[in-house]
């Protein structure tokens, strides 16, 4: 174990105690993560959202060997009192991490690089270490597992007895994906060993884990019998960091001539497919507090055979029981896999997907020539205002190196681009800006733009709010050479901010994401400066969608709007003089 690693402090809610767990289940979900993980790296803070909770009882009866303080809202630091919690904060206070998901990474990658030897708890971020990294804004599953199946859940425990006689559509959700295709990097190579046993039909020694007698709760069974599938085998391999056998890697000649069209599809073990990773972490939880309010009701659950089933398996990762045991959970077992009648399962999983696109015209017929023409016939023609500022620059040789975005780790040409960018949007923000505001760059990445206001602006406070780690470190780090004292970084999604603020700034949030910068100042009643890009990206989501204005609703299909973002990414210079002007009209729509 690496000594002085700094200390960092974990902020968790506390609302009530449901059973074995403690509520909001983001709380249950953080700690059972810390159990399993093994992870006292940080001081642990229950933040109660009411005053009569008692230390004692929470302490001895809800945390197992997990020590905690009580800590009031109002005693936060107050960089975490603009965040949604769970939320980490080093020791200075000005670099905060929040929501769950971001949460529970950081908390993986610190048990690791404190103990390396840990190599099973780095393998839970998944393939390329991004379980769960997307936000939940454009990533279903992140939403599913981060925040539509807690809410889900908690509401069902909550809810009067006529009201919880369902299964939650989330609940039905996870268990319709549990039943779809797994796609995994080697995809097509495993399918095809898929194949080859299930030609030869053969009889071989499977690791059966569960049985958590060792120090190190890792002893394993072998059992001979017929394999019930490759994907238990390779899943299993891969928790006892094994390697399958060459038997089992070797393909038949007329296999591996076969088209991958004609391969058997491969199954779930686990949540995201082959490989335990945080999101069954994160979801126990959260299933085993609804199977046992399900159980105390008597109901039939037979129409969640898969959820019951990685139920069961989950159980039997190693560590799984130990940490259960740690937090007091008593895992059910539910060996009759719940039987009820076929005509329940009707209907159950037919719940529409609410991302899907729209259906569109058949008669449809188009590209972005015949929709820029649609809308000038309807009177929508791009008009455009005068520079507000248009004799303001900034005067880049008498600042400090560290502020110009050359430190950002980009090219000469691009940084000589992100200066003219920031000549302009710095402008409009000190025409706006006054003495004691809050101004928060969104989607902040390097810090470019909130480094330059922090420096020109001693006076405001700056927020830097951005999703990728390595980003907002990067400008930290740029941050503390130039000994800034009026800026904060926040690791999150933006939904998880919810400060005051006067002022929001973005340039080039993609996509989606600008859309959803500007909502946010809308609701916060603040000014914004923001310049978009990535019109490609930008599609239908769980909060928007699109067309967003009245007058485009009123003549552009969701297919037509996708047509004008797609075309708005072209580079201009590549096109004919003609075809320069419909993009440059279109991209300052």
């Amino acid at each position: 174990m690496k000594d002085s690693v700094a200390e960092e402090h974990l902020y968790l809610g506390f609302s009530h105690q449901y059973g074995d767990s403690i509520f909001p289940l983001h709380t249950s979900i953080s700690l059972f993560l810390l159990s399993y993980c093994d992870c006292k790296l940080f001081k642990i803070f229950l933040v109660p959202t009411g005053e009569d909770v008692d230390d004692q009882f929470v302490t001895k009866n809800l945390l197992g060997d997990i020590e905690v303080h009580l800590i009031s809202r109002c005693q936060l630091p107050v960089v975490v009192q603009s965040c949604c919690l769970p939320a980490v904060v080093v020791k200075d206070g000005k670099f905060c991490r929040a929501g769950l998901s971001v949460v529970l990474r950081h908390i993986i990658q610190k048990t690791y690089e404190a103990d390396p030897s840990k190599k099973d708890v780095l393998e839970l971020l998944g393939f390329k270490k991004t379980c769960l990294k997307a936000c939940a804004e454009v990533s279903q599953w992140t939403r599913l597992c981060e925040i539509s199946i807690p809410l889900a859940v908690e509401g069902f425990l909550t809810a009067s007895p006529e009201h919880c006689q369902t299964i939650p559509p989330d609940i039905l959700q996870l268990e319709r994906k549990l039943g779809e295709p797994v796609r995994v990097h080697n995809d097509d190579k495993i399918r095809r060993q898929k194949l080859q046993q299930q030609k030869a039909g053969a009889k071989t020694a499977v690791p059966v884990l569960g049985k958590e007698g060792t120090e190190e709760g890792k002893a394993v069974e072998m059992h001979q019998h017929p394999l019930p599938s490759l994907e238990l085998s390779i899943a299993f391999s891969k928790l006892l960091v094994q390697e399958v056998s060459d038997a089992v890697n070797r393909e038949a000649p007329h296999i591996r001539r076969m088209k991958t069209s004609d391969l058997p599809l491969l199954d779930h073990v686990f949540a995201e497919g082959l490989y335990f990773t945080l999101a069954d972490l994160v979801l126990l939880p959260c299933i085993h507090q609804f199977l046992v309010s399900s159980k105390k009701q008597g109901k039939n659950l037979v129409n969640l055979p898969l959820i019951a089933s990685w139920y069961q398996r989950v159980q039997e990762v190693p560590g799984v029981k130990k940490a259960a045991g740690k937090c007091k959970m008593e895992l059910l077992q539910l060996p009759e896999l719940m039987s009820a009648p076929q005509e329940q399962l009707q209907g159950f999983f037919s719940v529409p997907d609410e991302l899907e696109e729209e259906n569109e015209d058949s008669h449809f017929i188009g590209g972005p020539r015949p929709t820029m023409t649609k809308l000038m016939v309807n009177g929508i023609e791009a008009k455009f205002s005068p520079h507000p500022c248009p004799s303001w620059t900034i005067d880049w040789t008498n600042l400090p190196s560290a502020v110009s975005p050359g430190e950002g780790k980009m090219s000469r040409d691009r940084a000589l681009r992100k200066q003219q960018q920031l000549n302009n949007l710095v402008a409009a923000v000190t025409k706006l800006a006054k003495p004691g505001d809050v101004i928060v760059d969104f989607c902040s990445g390097g810090g470019h733009v909130g480094i330059v206001l922090a420096h020109m602006m001693p006076s405001c406070q700056v927020v830097l709010i951005e999703n990728k780690e390595l980003s907002l470190i990067r400008a930290k780090d740029r941050s503390d050479e130039l000994g800034l004292n009026n800026i904060w970084f926040i690791q999150a999604n933006l939904d998880y901010f919810n400060g005051t603020f006067n002022i929001g700034v973005a340039l080039h949030a993609c996509g989606v994401a600008t859309d959803m910068v500007i909502d946010h100042c809308i609701k916060a009643r603040a000014a914004f400066v923001i310049s978009p890009c990535c019109y490609g990206f930008i599609q239908n989501t769980v909060k928007f969608k699109y067309p967003q204005s009245h007058q485009f609703k009123e003549v552009l299909s969701y297919k037509e709007h996708m047509i004008l973002c797609r075309f708005a990414d072209q580079t201009a210079v590549q096109l004919p003089p003609e075809r320069r002007l419909i993009e440059y009209n279109n991209y300052n729509e």
